[in-house]
């Protein structure tokens, strides 16, 4: 029997307080719109909007999954895209008429201390607004293609490092939940790499982000392979996942 579950606790115990669907279901809040069904060993979490995409987040059996999968579009329309596990979303879209693969891609968290933290005092530190400029600046030039920026719902802050006066390196807290912070637009001016400053940044960022929310969390293309070893040596776990869309 399929239910809908209505607060953070109930989702908590239903998917064994799992990081990726307790992001997805940001808090159970109002103002995030999330909508979480459970049956059997299976659970779903749909939120609009969360790191630029409407995600349905898939935790569970692939029976029970596949239900719930079909049960949520109905609900919440087809701009819903699930994603989680890869060999659980691959026999959904298999399981599910009208579901296609997207792509593949990474999950990674932190629970817990950070290793070898930035060790410079003051070095790294959140920005004020006045820097938003100098932030999309840098995005725009050397991350164009991140789902972060100054201004984009769901980003709530920016740390940075500077060298000369110059912004050099920054990563955002976006799209965080209330247990489950999010580590997103990380990005090093081209001049300043090879240096360890996106290192810097993000091991700072993420001990704030556990500090704060209990624990990090990040999504990472799987071909980036430099990204994915600086995430492990902070401390990261990672976790393939799988995406995928309505088509027709």
């Amino acid at each position: 029997m399929i239910r809908e579950l209505r607060l953070a606790d109930q989702v908590r115990a239903a998917c064994g307080d799992d990081d990726l669907v307790m992001w997805a279901a940001q808090g159970m809040t109002d103002a995030c719109g999330a909508r979480v069904w459970a049956a059997g060993d299976a659970v779903v979490a749909a939120c609009p909007r969360i790191s630029r995409r409407d995600r349905l987040a898939v935790w569970g059996g692939p029976g029970c999954a596949a239900e719930l999968v079909r049960h949520a579009l109905g609900e919440v329309g087809p701009s819903f895209r699930p994603f989680g596990e890869a060999g659980l979303v691959r026999a959904v879209t298999a399981a599910v008429d009208g579901l296609a693969v997207s792509g593949e891609f990474s999950w990674m968290s932190l629970d817990g201390t950070v290793g070898g933290a930035d060790r410079v005092p003051g070095a790294v530190g959140w920005l004020d607004g006045g820097a938003d400029a100098e932030i999309a600046a840098l995005l725009a030039a050397d991350a164009p293609d991140s789902y972060a920026a100054p201004g984009v719902a769901g980003v709530r802050r920016w740390a940075g490092l500077r060298v000369g006066g110059r912004l050099a390196s920054v990563a955002a807290d976006a799209w965080s939940a209330p247990t489950v912070g999010l580590l997103a637009g990380v990005a090093t001016g081209a001049r300043f790499r090879g240096r360890g400053l996106a290192e810097r940044v993000c091991r700072w960022v993420s001990g704030e982000l556990v500090q704060q929310y209990g624990r990090a969390a990040l999504m990472v293309n799987d071909d980036n392979a430099a990204a994915i070893a600086l995430y492990e040596r902070i401390g990261y776990r990672r976790r393939r996942l799988l995406a995928a869309h309505a088509v027709g």
